[in-house]
């Protein structure tokens, strides 16, 4: 059965991937360190893991694969995914593919050692707006639909 991971800390499409994942009557599983209520829709599960860096993403990358959709923003666990077959798109509706993952690794990279050359380096990041969230509401409907696919 397809299954959407949703890399839940500090994920501002929760809801979305809800409403996708209902329509579809797939399994949403909100994964995090904790700090989240419960839904009380009986596809989303709420998975708590233990605190720690990548606990979450470890937890994913370990259990998605062909046929399931992962929401992320963290490039690490996306390619986890990709390789694993995983359908993945960021929250802004970005979707992460063996074409172009290893250019979103690479510039990363690039901006980690940036931000580390110049620690006055502020900012660069952009504002989430309502074009992103539907720009992911589209995209999410288009990988479950795939996603599904994938799993005939």
């Amino acid at each position: 059965m397809t299954r959407i991971y949703v890399d839940a800390d500090a994920c501002p499409v929760k809801g979305e991937a809800e409403k996708v994942a209902t329509r579809h009557r797939v399994p949403c599983l909100l994964v995090c360190n904790g700090g989240l209520r419960p839904s009380e829709n009986p596809f989303v599960e709420m998975v708590f893991v233990p605190d720690g860096p990548d606990e979450a993403d470890k937890w994913i990358a370990e259990r998605a694969g062909s046929g399931d959709v992962v929401v992320t923003a963290d490039i690490p666990l996306a390619a986890k995914a990709v390789e694993a077959g995983a359908r993945v798109l960021r929250h802004d509706g970005e979707v992460y593919t063996r074409a172009n993952i290893g250019n979103a690794l690479a510039m990363r990279d690039l901006m980690y050692d940036l931000r580390a050359a110049d620690p006055f380096r502020q900012g660069g990041g952009k504002s989430f707006t309502k074009a992103d969230r539907s720009r992911f509401l589209d995209a999410l409907e288009r990988a479950v639909q795939g996603a599904k696919r994938d799993r005939t």
